[in-house]
Order: structure tokens, then sequence, then C-alpha cells
């Protein structure tokens, strides 16, 4: 269940957003706005906004926007729920009790239950390190050079060579079985009954965004099988959704964040003083865990170790973090294998060195890609060209593909003899033949996918949405031309019916909007569409700039309903041939299309 919109709407008007925004960070008025450094990444030029007038926040810089409840949810890594609660809380606003059903209550015990399971166990695999047990575990650390701090700082912990010590510890605790075995933490046979999955093994109790522990790792000691164990799936477990460290790595408020492989790897570079390391747990990269970092950053340094599967999950990454919208970087640590070997025998700040060193993503997989052709052959040659014309055409963005055409020919010209008309006609070729490169990069089937559009159109329709926001008086102007079915993405159509919706009903509400969108990459989107930008300084230029956006719109539209016309219906043709005469005789009065941002 959720609260009545009225209630949403009461708390975020009572917490006006200029006042919420400035106990976190130091703003400073320019006309109706105030801007100030943006909390979400590293900037040394202001770059982030507060709009009183719209009671939304947007970073130029990072493209974080939305209302006040996005904002404390983003800051304070709070659920919608707990921000609610927090802005209650602070504008004295009283939250009526909700009578939650017997299945909602059942899952929010059992999910509590849960998560106190791993945090006495977690407890328990603490002291039992410190024990005359935990000798050898402690030994391991130690000689692996951690310090107590670093052992303190991520819990570590030991599980002794008995298979029953934790079970027997959490019966007297006054667990239940059926809890128990929910919890991940034993495995259950008909000989031996109910016995403690980690037993004889260092302990890494892994931790989610609010530090709270959600399952467990656990390396074993001597020459045991697996070496590496972790906590099954469970209730509050997803290990495709979580990373290791990220509870830590958050708050550092660095530009990048570093992705490594293991919990050792993210253990040495944290107490190193590297703290924004973060590794996946026991498993490859997935779009879970880019959106997961999108939240945090926009670049990630990719630190997997330097042997083939290490290349190989590198190159699994990129497309992933690409998609996510999260730029991404590869270093590289030859001649040794991992970040903990490198530093010990470099020294933290060669360390760093490499990490600024770091390899342009896409050029990686070039130079990747090199190695898989015989380069002395000319046949070589051509597939490795022809390889590259495929990455390439992963690129949707016309100007990034150009700067990496010259990038490629800059790189191999005085090598091979290729030039940037040669590349550029490989991928016009390519281009108009159709590739296996776009076929791999359809969205999968099942999933939630947002199809990325850059084009003229699209930014025309953000635009019209700004200036809808912006200058309410100009809607009955636009609504003589326009209606939200012109906006072709589905999102923004969404949003242009919103506001239309609002300027029936006397008020345009852009905050109020926002409340209608609960997934945080939607959130963002939305707060985008309310601030795009474009210069004007003359009612010319206005004018101008107002009659190619209506018109772009419109043009877009009209071509939409082309491609979705069904071949059999006349009566659809019929009023496709006159939407385009009608577009056709717009165009002609352009220089009617006049209109007052005021």
């Amino acid at each position: 269940m959720r609260y009545s919109d009225d209630i949403i709407e009461e708390v975020r008007q009572k917490n006006d957003i200029v006042d919420v925004v400035s106990q976190y960070v130091k703003l400073t008025r320019k006309g109706s706005s105030y801007f100030g450094l943006c909390p979400f990444h590293n900037e040394k030029t202001p770059s982030f906004s507060v709009t009183p007038g719209k009671q939304m926040y947007y970073c130029f810089g990072c493209g974080a926007g939305g209302n006040v409840f996005n904002f404390i949810m983003e800051y304070e890594n709070y659920t919608f729920g707990e921000a609610l609660k927090h802005l209650a809380d602070r504008a004295g606003v009283e939250l009526p009790q909700i009578e939650y059903s017997k299945e909602v209550k059942e899952k929010a015990q059992q999910k509590a239950e849960l998560l106190e399971i791993n945090k006495q166990a977690a407890q328990y695999f603490y002291y039992q390190l410190r024990t005359e047990k935990g000798r050898q575990g402690l030994q391991y650390l130690t000689g692996r050079g951690l310090s107590e701090e670093t052992m303190r700082k991520f819990g570590l912990g030991y599980s002794d060579k008995f298979s029953d010590g934790l079970y027997r510890y959490l019966k007297g605790k006054g667990y239940k079985d059926d809890r128990l075995r929910e919890s991940g933490l034993f495995n259950v046979d008909e000989r031996h009954g109910m016995y403690d999955k980690f037993w004889n093994r260092v302990i890494f109790p892994i931790m989610d965004v609010n530090n709270r522990v959600i399952g467990f790792g656990g390396r074993v000691m001597g020459d045991g099988k697996p070496k590496y164990l972790n906590s099954p799936e469970t209730k509050i477990f997803d290990k495709s959704r979580n990373l290791y460290g990220l509870n830590i790595a958050r708050t550092t408020r660095k530009k990048y964040l570093i992705l490594c492989e293991g919990y050792m790897d993210v253990i040495s570079m944290h107490q190193a003083g590297f703290t924004n390391a973060v590794a996946s747990l026991g498993t490859a990269l997935t779009s879970g865990h880019a959106s997961l970092l999108k939240r945090y950053t926009q670049e990630v340094l990719l630190l997997y170790d330097s042997d083939e599967a290490g290349i190989r999950a590198a190159l699994r990454g990129i497309p992933i973090l690409r998609e996510a919208g999260v730029n991404s970087r590869v270093v590289n640590l030859k001649p040794y294998k991992d970040p903990d070997e490198f530093i010990k025998n470099m020294g933290a700040e060669a360390f760093e060195e490499r990490l600024n060193q770091a390899s342009d993503s896409f050029m990686f997989r070039v130079g990747i890609a090199e190695g898989e052709f015989p380069m002395e052959e000319p046949q070589g040659q051509n597939r490795f060209f022809e390889r590259c014309a495929e990455m390439l055409l992963e690129l949707k963005d016309e100007l990034e593909r150009n700067l990496y055409i010259e990038a490629i020919v800059k790189k191999y010209r005085s090598i091979y003899g290729v030039s940037v008309e040669d590349l550029r006609k490989r991928v016009n070729t390519l281009a108009l033949k159709g590739t296996p490169a776009e076929s791999r990069f359809q969205p999968r089937s099942g999933t939630k996918e947002k199809k990325k559009r850059d084009s003229a159109s699209d930014q025309a329709q953000k635009l019209m949405l700004t200036w809808l926001v912006t200058y309410p008086g100009i809607f009955d102007k636009v609504a003589q031309y326009l209606t939200p079915e012109d906006f072709v993405v589905p999102l923004y159509r969404e949003v242009a019916g919103m506001l239309f919706q609002q300027h029936t009903e006397g008020n345009i509400n852009p905050a109020k909007l926002l409340n209608s969108f609960t997934d945080s990459e939607e959130q963002r989107e939305v707060a985008s569409l309310f601030n795009a930008t474009i210069h004007l300084e003359t009612p010319q230029e206005q004018d101008q700039a107002f009659a190619d956006t209506l018109l772009r719109i419109k043009s877009e539209s009209l071509a939409e309903r082309n491609r979705n016309w069904d071949p059999t219906d006349m009566q659809g043709l019929q009023e496709i041939v006159k939407a385009k005469k009608d577009l056709e005789e717009l165009g002609r009065k352009r220089r009617e299309l006049h209109i007052s941002f005021e």
C-alpha cells in the first residue's frame, strides 16, 4: 500500500526544496534559481541548480534531478517511503496509520527477522576471529597485510571447523528452523539435519548500501573446495543487484568508482586509501549492477585481473555499463595479476598513476580485437577493420562515432595505411546492409528497456516540455497545434498528457507530476525534460526557435503515424494525407507563429 496522493503532495508542499537542499549543499542565488556544487558527482564549478518556482533541482553536469523526495532519496539512499517519513517529520505532518494486509505484514516480518539473523551471525563470526579457534583465520588476514582497523571496518570474521557452531548459537537466540533455513546460512540433509553452510572459512559480511548485513562470503582455510563460497540468494540478498564495498564507496564522493573482482581486492584497495573500490559478488557484471553504479557515479574504472579471464570480464562489462549510461575505462595492472599484488610491490602512488592512465574502454576493445586476427596478412587486416566498423556502429551518437573513427585511424594509419574515409565507408556499408552488431544490442525479451534517442526531434520535444513548464502562458498557443499524442517518445507523451491535464485544471506543477514516477531512471529523465536549454535573446530568435521546435515535433509525429500505418486502413491513409497537407500549410504560415516567453 502507499499513502494517498493528497498526503504525499501535502508533505512535498510543506518542504520547500531550497530549505531542504540548503541543509546539504551551500547554495548561492543567481537570478530566479540557486546554484551550488553537485553533491552527486565531483565538480569544481557549480552546475547544480535549485529552482523555487518549479520546486525542483537539476544538475547540468551529471543529470541528477527531481523534486524534494528525489533529492532525499538519492542523497540519503532512502526508499520513497523512508524519504516521505523523513520529510513528514521535518514538516510536522502526521502520516496516517496504514493498515497492511496479513500477507504484507508477514513479508515485512520475514525480512526483518532475516536481517536480524544475519546481523547476529556477523557478530558471531567477528567474535570467533578473535578467539583461539580463529587464530588460523586471523593469521591469514594479517599475513595478507590487513590492519586491525581494516578488519574492523569490514567486519571480517571466522567460522570454526565445527559445522554446527552458528546453528547452536542462533537456536540459543530463539530462532526457528524454518526461518534459519530461509537465511541461506545453513544446509539441510537427512543424515546431518541442519548444519552451518560456512565452516573453516574467513568470513566477509556483505552489506547493502544502508550498511545492513544481507549475506556472507567465505574463503576456505587450506585446500578445500570451493575456495570462495557465497550466500545463496534469499529474500534479502540478490547478488545481481548488490556490490561489495558500495556501502563505504558511495560516501567517498570521488569522481569515479573502481570495479574489481573480489573481496580482498576491495579491502586491500580501501586500506591503501582507494575507498571508491567495489566488487561484484561472485558473478559477472549484470545490468542490475550497472544501474546501481549509475546512481552513484558517471564513470567506472574496470580493474579486473590481468589474466585472460579478467580481460573477458572487462569485455563483457563494457557494453553493459554503456547501456546503463555509465562511461568506463580499463586499468592495466601488468606485470602484476591483481591490485593487491600491484600495491604491495609498487605502492599506492604508482597505483594511482595506473588509474590515471586507464584506457578508453572502446579503444581497449579495439586493441583486444587486433590480437584476434593475423595482422601480418591482408585478409587479417581486412577482418580486423570489419570488426572495428561493427563496433563503431554500436555508437548511436554520430559525433562520438566520428571521433572514434579518427582515433582508430590515428593509431593504425602508419602501420596499415587506413584512412578516415576508408573506415567511414566501411561503417556506412555495414549500416546499409545491417550488421550482427545491431542485433546483439537489441533489448532482451522480458526486460524493461528504454529506447535510446538522441535525435533533434527528441530535443525538440524536451524543449517544448521545458517551455510549457517555465512559461505556462504559452499553453493556449501550443494547444492550437499540439496534443500529447504528438510527442512520439512514450515517456514524453505521458508527461505531456499530465501537463495538459494540469493546465486544464489550472495549475502547472512539475514537482507534483514527478510524484507519479517511482523508477529512479524515469525520475531522472523526467527531471531533465524540464531543464532543456537554448540561448535566445531577441523576440525574433524566440519566434524562430518556437516555430522550428513546433514544426519538428509535428513532422516527427506524422512520420511516426506513417511508420505505423496499416496498409489496409484506407481511412487512416486519408487522415495521414490530410495531416501532411496541414503540416505543409503550417510551415508556410510559420511567420505567424509568434510567441512571448514571459
